[in-house]
């Protein structure tokens, strides 16, 4: 569906070329499919959660006003003309807003940042900061740390809205659509047509594994019939029952509304918002298109279609208010009944799709930001980048849509509840939009502030209607949002605080360097690569080793794994090489940095690692400001070393072979034990059979000696073997902490670490390989 690229689409030089607007238009049909699914879908169920009280002429009529009026200001004027334009390198939706303010403020809570992330190219995205001073408003909030984690709690809020989404969008468009068939078969009674919704929702979710490209070729094409039904059902319903709903696109129609109904028309307002329901997508899924393609498909074929459509309806209403029920089925026309009932059920599923993908998405994120705890993450396409499947959070989602469907059995319950969710995300992306104006666009105070008021005055009157409906259905999402705020913010304090204590507990260098080369123990030949979440100093599981084994790896390799506040890092930037202690120590650093979209899936880790250290030990000879002289730092100076340019500029000569039965590494050891052990586990994975690949030193003899020295101890720790080397942690509060603190740790983080995927699992390290070191922390 989305572009086959792996990084988000580029734009273009020259923007009226034919080439840029024939693929924007490729680009623009494709959105439909994708991104308006869940808003084309709303004319199901708009009127019938509106219009309860007052079914006169003169209520449609407003009605209708306060729907033109709502899809002009909101979706076109807000999401088209403004926020489409805040986009991070690409990417949209509520954690793009915060990750530029990340990076032109300091807001960022994300714990092992460093001075080299902000070189990254993704880094300096948008208008330059540099030259602007400081405001006071942002020395104020990058004063008080509780501001910041107030902001950080704002947008996991909107993050846990989206989730809701996830859980009410199919509800409602599934038992929406299904319900038209008791306008032709009056015989169904209400529990067979919640069975037929329930076996179609079990149906979508169970489909989730195979990924979305497999069906994503029909989605554009389905929408866009929809759009062009709906089209033609509202002229005709225009045409032929009330041409003077025309009248309605005047705002005189609203105050005449809210004059008549009083204060069940503010309670109405409850379900005229459903008609801008799933506009939020058009900026989350950004990253799939470009800004034009979205706006051209809004603003000429989406936008007129639904306007369209809901004169028709309210034409088609004014003459048969009886109708209200049903409003949508009972105003097509009998003769293509059925084939837009078929139409509209593809088009519900279509738009539900959409919101699951973004779900999983969102909780990708989340997990990026340090605020979600580990979960298994499927690929599910070789050729579309960031399409991802998550098991576990599929399978929730769909017991909590089943529980949903059934629980309420009524699209207006459910309608309260999903109207709730969508304006809390739509007010959070205007208070961050707000902030976005200020500090990344350095626009002055008074315009953002102009577009903050306006907006939020629309928005919260329609949140105030929402509000009213808690107790018939709207507590769903609130409750949804607080379990997973709860979730989030627990992992989150307890990552901080283990890193924290990581961070205080680090391994003097001075302790280290009084050891001597040897670390006063036997170094054996082999690599152990140390995993630890530290990005400088040497983690607390170190002094363990040396202090307790007789015996350790020649070659030593602190390996970090981060997040960076930026989409993606390109494969260019994504190690970080340096040095800890002087030569003689064989000791390394290196930082694997992924941007929040990433996904981290690299199957050569081992090669490239030992490439980048050849590389980075050929570079420091070269370019004497990465050495550590022996009266400077020991923890070194640290290169970007880009993978890849390895394969054409290697150091090492290369020469590789498929790795079937017996590894090298194994093969090397004369542990028979070992061998038998290693052939048994390929015998279990033969999907894990990987290449082998043999690295030699060539023959240049302008070499300074103790470079060659070097990359001979390397070469030959690679030969005798790799072991990765994970800290197994208990985090326990300690017995000072309050008792709530006690609960959050003791019970609540131990709880999701006992239950999430293992770091070895979600780093990809073969179980063969691994040692895990246990550690207490008294956090």
């Amino acid at each position: 569906m989305e572009p086959e690229s792996g990084i988000p689409v580029p734009r273009s030089p020259s923007p009226l070329s034919w080439v840029n607007i024939s693929k924007n238009l490729i680009l623009a049909y494709q959105s439909f499919g994708v991104v308006y699914g869940d808003l084309s879908t709303s004319p199901l169920y708009v009127y019938t959660s509106t219009l309860q009280k007052h079914k006169n002429e003169a209520a449609i009529f407003g009605a209708f006003s306060l729907i033109f009026w709502t899809l002009t200001l909101i979706p076109l004027l807000k999401y088209v003309l403004l926020v489409l334009s805040a986009d991070d390198n690409g990417e949209g939706g509520t954690f793009a807003l915060y990750s530029l303010l990340c990076r032109h403020a300091k807001f960022s809570l994300l714990p092992n940042q460093q001075a080299a992330d902000e070189e990254l190219s993704a880094y300096k995205y948008g208008p330059s900061s540099q030259v602007v001073a400081s405001s006071p408003l942002k020395r104020f909030l990058e004063k008080h740390k509780r501001l910041r984690t107030a902001l950080l709690l704002v947008v996991l809020l909107g993050a846990c809205m989206v989730i809701g989404d996830g859980v009410l969008t199919p509800a409602i468009s599934v038992l929406s659509s299904v319900s038209g068939l008791q306008v032709t078969e009056s015989k169904l009674t209400n529990g067979e047509l919640l069975l037929i919704a329930c076996v179609i929702l079990v149906g979508l979710f169970a489909l989730q594994h195979c990924g979305t490209h497999r069906v994503a070729f029909m989605f554009a094409p389905i929408v866009t019939v929809w759009l062009l039904s709906i089209f033609s059902i509202g002229l005709y319903n225009t045409i032929r029952w009330n041409p003077k709903i025309v009248y309605a696109f005047s705002p005189h129609y609203i105050i005449k509304f809210f004059s008549q109904t009083g204060k069940d028309g503010w309670i109405s307002l409850g379900g005229i918002l459903l008609s801008i329901t799933g506009t939020e997508a058009m900026f989350a899924d950004l990253g799939h298109f470009t800004a034009l393609s979205i706006r051209l498909a809004f603003a000429f074929v989406v936008y007129p279609c639904l306007v369209v459509q809901y004169m028709g309806q309210a034409a088609f209403l004014s003459r048969n208010p009886n109708s209200i029920p049903k409003s949508f089925y009972d105003s097509i026309p009998d003769p293509v009944f059925w084939p837009v009932f078929v139409i509209a059920t593809l088009a519900a599923i279509v738009g539900s799709q959409a919101v699951i993908t973004a779900t999983f998405s969102i909780i990708k994120q989340c997990h990026a930001l340090g605020c979600f705890p580990r979960v298994k993450v499927v690929h599910t396409s070789k050729h579309i980048y960031g399409q991802i499947y998550i098991p576990e959070i599929n399978w929730i989602l769909m017991i909590l849509t089943l529980a949903i469907t059934i629980g309420f059995r009524d699209t207006t319950m459910i309608g309260n509840a999903y109207g709730l969710a969508c304006m809390t995300v739509m007010f959070i992306t205007t208070f961050l939009m707000a902030l976005v104006i200020i500090f990344v666009w350095q626009k002055s105070v008074f315009l953002a502030a102009a577009f903050f008021f306006f907006f939020w005055f629309i928005e919260g009157v329609y949140l105030s209607a929402a509000f009213i409906k808690v107790p018939q259905g709207g507590w769903v999402p609130l409750v949804l949002s607080f379990i997973f705020m709860v979730v989030m913010y627990v992992w989150h304090y307890g990552t901080r605080k283990k890193y924290t204590f990581d961070l205080h507990n680090k391994v003097s260098l001075k302790w280290l360097l009084g050891l001597g080369p040897s670390l006063g123990i036997v170094r054996v030949p082999g690599i152990g690569l140390i995993y630890s979440e530290l990005a400088t100093g040497v983690p607390a599981i170190f002094s363990h080793f040396v202090t307790n084994l007789p015996a350790f790896h020649k070659v030593l390799v602190f390996v970090c794994v981060k997040s960076v506040p930026v989409p993606y890092v390109s494969p260019e930037e994504r190690f970080l090489i340096g040095r800890i202690c002087p030569r003689p120590y064989r000791m390394y650093r290196c930082i694997v940095r992924y941007g929040y979209k990433d996904i981290q899936r690299d199957e050569d880790f081992e090669n490239q690692l030992i490439q980048s250290i050849a590389e980075f030990i050929l570079m420091e000879a070269v370019e004497p400001q990465f050495s550590t002289s022996e009266s400077s730092s020991f923890d070194g100076r640290m290169a970007v070393i880009s993978t890849r340019t390895l394969e054409s500029t290697s150091s090492l000569i290369i020469s590789e072979h498929e790795d079937v039965g017996v590894s090298n590494s194994i093969q090397s050891s004369k542990s028979l034990t070992l061998q038998s052990l290693r052939s048994v586990y390929d015998d279990e994975n033969p999907q894990l059979r990987r290449r082998h690949v043999r690295f030699q030193l060539p023959p240049s003899p302008g070499m300074d000696p103790a470079v060659r020295e070097e990359l001979t101890d390397l070469i030959q720790a690679k030969e005798a073997g790799v072991a990765y080397i994970l800290g197994h942690s208990y985090v326990k509060a300690r017995r000072s902490s309050s008792f709530l603190k006690k609960i959050v740790i003791d019970i609540g983080y131990s709880f999701l670490r006992k239950n999430c995927r293992g770091p070895a699992v979600a780093l990809n390290i073969p179980h063969i390989s691994l040692i895990e070191v246990g550690m207490i922390y008294y956090v």
